[in-house]
Formats: structure tokens, C-alpha cells, sequence
């Protein structure tokens, strides 16, 4: 008989097979590069607010047989929702809807024998099962990063039935948490692809310039398969090309010289033809080359010190109220951005889709990723801990080939402690042990005025294990201002560089009103905070950058005023419509003279 522990580790075993089975797997680089079939377009949809759908096994899509069969559940000639989107935006039922809603569609695929499939998903949110033809083969927890899962085997050459099983319930272990300054939006919110590759394709590569050196490329590049394969790298305009053999675990190094190098940057967006190919695959696609570090209280790109002339902004059209998740999404995003005058984008709070970074980069937008690290989170929970771990991985895989990718952001306004200094420190971990070419920063909400010295301060000596300190502050808003802004010193981060990564106020687009009365929810009031703040900025020693908080008014349930905001954050330059507010033209100008 089989001894206690012995058969409770026997069962353990099983169990992790078992599960690890359906665990998404990390997604090839370049997805957009390969041989895809897209699964876009309108999809079955079953609203399933009390989840039973998965007792009652609906993924298996039975149908009536006999004269006694009946199923209480159809796909057919129900809801039907788009795919990519949110299903908030797409029926006022669902504005509100937090729970579960699963997705159906069949497909038809030309199979080969020389070829393997995935099934790849730009982003679910928030967790989400796969079925295949009636089975589960992956699970997946993150609203924001891509992941894929294998179906060579599983797939058939006519009508597969294709389940997603989505619910995006708020919860006090997920990232984010449990509440959070943006609408919770539900939903199949990203491309989906059938990606068809031979059997030992190019699964990862990652090739970007030095870290200080101008004319040193550095190129790695892993195969699907432990194998040895010659494998090679081409940028032709360069006139490079080098043909290696990878190791014993498929992968491969090298590194280029070449003194043709024109760096990318917000002035001159370069970016070059790069071809990777093995003995039976190969990828193409644009890559950029620059150098980035920081050497005292200066960021440098290029050799040259550079001001960040940012915004943030959220993944949101908010003309259509809903998830932005195309490329005329990003040109409507990214064109205002570039209007205002900005050298570089804040991805807020969370990474986006990839439409917006590979364009980001042709514009020549500096760009500044993070995961939701927002507040709130459970920094004790190592399961926790886990996701985020697994969330930046995911993010830095899939954009680390990115050049205008310049800081990864491990975190925003959290409270000092000891649980949530290692857990950053994992994430820090984590991040340069895939890269080591970006510089990590976090954002702080945690300046104070000291009255005895009469300036403002921070007390957190985590920022010492960031390249460049980002502080969050609303005077004017948040914080009333104690001394007046021609006298606001500022002794933050000294010796690093510092931005200014979240600061403004509310304002409803169109409303006039006394511009020194906060509660006017005036453009007037918040044309003088800017006004105020851009003053400040002058007493700032080491201030290397600016991000007001926000491009446009965007959703968010924090938000109760009835007549100013109506579930709106009113932050924006520009209003939920799209129009300018008057403090937008004071950061034009104010981004014009930098």
C-alpha cells in the first residue's frame, strides 16, 4: 500500500501535468511577422452571469440527437459580438457587466504535415479557457499581454469549434486589484490568430544596439527545438550578414560592427529591414537601433541629453466609449499625441496593443510600458507575485525587439514596505534578466512639502534601485498649494533623474467659471493649474521630463460627480469628443519651447 506522503506527491505530480497541460504557453516573436490566418469578426456569444456554462459543459456545443435530447443552451442564432473589442462598449445590457461571457466560432484550416499550429491571442480580458473541438487546451490570466497555445494536433481541416470561456470579475489577487482609475473593460479585446509554422521554426530572436556602443549590434536568436540548425542574420541596407550554428539547445549569439549605423530617434525614426532565417523558416520585420543610459541626473539617447516631452494616455477610444485595438485606433491616438508636441508616450497602466507600439516607433514616440502594478495590490501574496512576475515577462518578450521602447515601469503610487520592495525587486529581476538596453523606472505619489525646510521632499530609498525616478503630483488638484509656485523647491531624487509622470486636474470641456476655484470644474481652473505647475517645474533641479496626466477623458467608475464627470475621468487635454481643452495649447507651447 502506498505510504501517505508518497501517494499525496504521486497525485500532486499528476495534477501539475495535468494543469500544466492547459497553462498558455509564451508567444513566438513577431507574430504579426509570421503566416497567419485571422479568427476576427463576429463571434457566438452566451452571456453566462451565474458561470454555469462550464458545469454544463457548453464548449462542447451538443445539439439534439434523438427525440429526448434538448440542451438548455444554443449558440446559434443568439448575441453575437465582435472580436477584437470589448463587450462593454457593445450593448448598453453590458455596459456594467462584470462576470463571464463565453465566445464561439468555427473555422476551417488548410493542415500540412511539414507544419505546426497556434492558436495566438493579442489579449483577453481578464482570465479566460480555450476549448478546441470540445477539449480545453489553455488557460490564461493578464487582460493585456499575448499569449498562445499549440493545436497542431487538436486541430481538424473542417468545422473546428473554437470556445473562449472570459470572465473579467474583479479580484483581490489579480493585477490590478480590486479597484482601479479605469473602466473594467470585458472581452476577446485583441487579434486572433492561426499562426502556421514548420516544425522547427524561429521562435525567438532579439537584436538591438549596445547599451553605449554606436556601432555594435547585438542579435540572439532561439529555435522552437533543441537542434542544431545554421541560422542568419541579414539587415541589408547595413550590408551585414552572418550565418551561425546554433548550440545544443538551438540558440545563438553574435554581434555586428558597422560605422553605417544611423541611430533612431523622435527626429529622425530609422529603422531597418532585419531578416532572421533558419534552414526552414524565416521572419522579417523593422527594427530600430539607439542608445539609451542614464549618467547622473541625465537621461541621454544618442549620446545626447534628452527633455521627455510625454503623455499618457489609456487604450480607449472614447468617442466609441470602448477598447482601442486597431491601427486606425493608434494613428487617432498617436496623431494627437504627436500635435501636442511630444517626444514620448506613457502606455497607461498597462501594456497595449501592439498596433500602438509598432506605430509609436514609426512616428518616433519614446515609449514607456508597464504592467498594472496600480495601487491596491496584495504584495504579501506570492501567487500574486507570480502573475506579475509572468505579466512583465510576457510584455518585454513581446515588444523587447521595439526601439522606441525606452523605460519598463514596475510600478505606480505604491506605499513603502518591505513585502512591496522585494516584490518590485522580482519585477526589476525579471526585467533585466531579458534585457538589459532599457532603463526601469516607477512612479511615486509620495512627494510631501516639509514646512521647516520649505521645500518639497520624498522619503522612499527604493529609488535608488531605478534608473530614473517618476513622480506623480497634482498641485492644484489633489494637493492645495503651500507655498506659492515661483517658491516651489523641489530636493527629490537628488543625484537621479526625475520626471514628472503624472500632474492636472479635471475640467468638463466648454464649461467657463472663476479661474481660481478649484470646485468650477472649469477649463479656466484648469488652465491656471497648468499654468501653476509648468512655474513650479522652473525649481525642479534635476526634472529631465513632464507627462500630464491625461491626453483624453476616459472612463472610469471612480468618478461620481453627476454633472462634471458621469463615470468620466475629466483629466484630458481633450475632451471625451475629441475637442481641445485650453490647457492643451499651454502644454503645446510650453513642449514647443523645450
Amino acid at each position: 500500500m502506498m505510504k501517505p506522503r508518497t501517494l499525496y506527491l504521486a497525485l500532486s505530480l499528476v495534477f501539475i501535468l495535468t494543469f500544466s497541460k492547459s497553462i498558455a504557453q509564451q508567444t513566438m516573436t513577431n507574430v504579426y511577422g509570421r503566416n497567419v490566418q485571422s479568427l476576427n469578426g463576429k463571434w457566438d456569444a452566451i452571456i453566462d452571469l451565474y458561470d454555469q456554462g462550464r458545469k454544463n459543459k457548453i464548449y462542447l456545443n451538443k445539439k439534439p440527437e434523438t427525440k429526448i435530447d434538448f440542451y438548455e443552451y444554443s449558440f446559434d442564432h443568439g448575441l453575437r459580438l465582435n472580436v477584437p473589442s470589448d463587450w462593454n462598449s457593445q450593448m448598453p445590457e453590458l455596459k456594467y457587466y462584470e462576470g463571464t461571457i463565453w465566445y464561439a466560432r468555427r473555422f476551417y484550416v488548410a493542415k500540412s504535415a511539414n507544419n505546426r499550429m497556434f492558436l495566438y491571442f493579442g489579449a483577453v480580458s481578464y482570465r479566460c479557457r480555450i476549448y478546441l473541438n470540445g477539449k480545453e487546451i489553455a488557460q490564461h490570466e493578464g487582460g493585456f499581454t499575448p499569449f498562445q497555445v499549440e493545436v497542431t494536433d487538436a486541430v481538424k481541416e473542417k468545422d473546428n469549434f473554437l470556445a473562449v470561456e472570459v470572465n473579467n470579475t474583479r479580484q483581490a489577487d489579480a493585477i490590478p486589484a480590486m479597484a482601479f482609475d479605469w473602466w473594467n473593460y470585458g472581452g476577446i479585446t485583441r487579434d486572433v490568430f492561426l499562426v502556421s509554422t514548420p516544425k522547427v521554426f524561429i521562435e525567438d530572436y532579439f537584436i538591438q544596439l549596445d547599451k553605449t556602443k554606436s556601432d555594435k549590434i547585438n542579435a540572439s536568436i532561439k529555435l522552437s527545438e533543441k537542434v542544431n540548425q545554421s541560422v542568419t542574420i541579414e539587415i541589408p541596407e547595413l550590408q551585414l550578414k552572418q550565418t551561425l550554428k546554433t548550440d545544443a539547445n538551438g540558440e545563438a549569439k553574435t554581434s555586428f560592427a558597422s560605422k553605417k549605423i544611423k541611430r533612431w530617434s523622435p527626429t529622425s525614426p530609422i529603422l531597418y529591414k532585419v531578416k532572421v532565417t533558419s534552414q526552414s523558416d524565416q521572419v522579417e520585420e523593422q527594427i530600430g537601433f539607439r542608445n539609451v543610459w542614464v549618467k547622473g541626473e541625465d537621461i541621454y539617447l544618442n549620446d545626447k541629453p534628452i527633455f521627455l516631452k510625454s503623455i499618457s494616455f489609456h487604450e480607449e477610444i472614447p468617442q466609441r466609449k470602448g477598447r482601442a485595438f486597431s491601427e486606425a485606433d493608434a494613428v487617432m491616438l498617436l496623431s494627437e499625441a504627436k500635435a501636442l508636441g511630444c517626444n514620448m508616450i506613457r502606455l497607461a497602466h498597462y501594456p497595449q496593443n501592439e498596433y500602438i507600439v509598432r506605430l509609436a516607433e514609426k512616428m518616433g514616440f519614446l515609449l514607456w510600458e508597464e504592467i498594472p502594478i496600480w495601487q491596491g495590490i496584495d504584495f504579501k501574496n506570492e501567487a500574486t507575485k507570480e502573475k506579475a512576475g509572468k505579466m512583465m515577462r510576457e510584455m518585454i518578450m513581446r515588444d523587447k525587439n521595439r526601439v522606441a521602447l525606452t523605460f519598463w515601469g514596475v510600478a505606480n503610487e505604491t506605499q513603502p514596505s518591505a513585502p512591496r520592495n522585494a516584490f518590485i525587486k522580482t519585477l526589476i529581476e525579471t526585467a533585466k534578466s531579458i534585457d538589459t538596453t532599457r532603463l526601469i523606472t516607477a512612479a511615486f505619489d509620495l512627494v510631501r512639502f516639509n514646512k521647516e525646510r520649505q521645500v518639497f521632499v520624498m522619503d522612499d530609498p527604493f529609488i535608488k534601485e531605478l534608473d530614473v525616478v517618476a513622480i506623480n503630483k497634482y498641485m492644484g488638484w489633489y494637493h492645495p498649494w503651500p507655498v506659492t509656485p515661483d517658491k516651489a523647491i523641489w530636493d527629490v531624487a537628488k543625484g537621479q533623474p526625475l520626471i514628472v509622470s503624472e500632474f492636472g486636474g479635471e475640467a468638463l470641456y466648454g464649461k467657463t467659471g472663476d479661474a481660481d476655484v478649484v470646485s468650477s470644474w472649469s477649463e479656466d481652473y484648469q488652465a491656471t493649474l497648468y499654468r501653476q505647475n509648468l512655474e513650479m517645474f522652473k525649481h525642479i533641479p534635476n526634472l529631465r521630463g513632464t507627462s500630464p496626466w491625461v491626453l483624453f477623458d476616459f472612463r472610469s467608475p471612480f468618478r461620481f460627480h453627476p454633472t462634471n464627470q458621469e463615470d468620466w475621468n475629466r483629466k484630458g487635454l481633450v475632451s471625451d469628443q475629441g475637442y481641445r481643452k485650453k490647457a492643451w495649447y499651454l502644454m503645446k507651447e510650453y513642449y514647443d519651447s523645450k
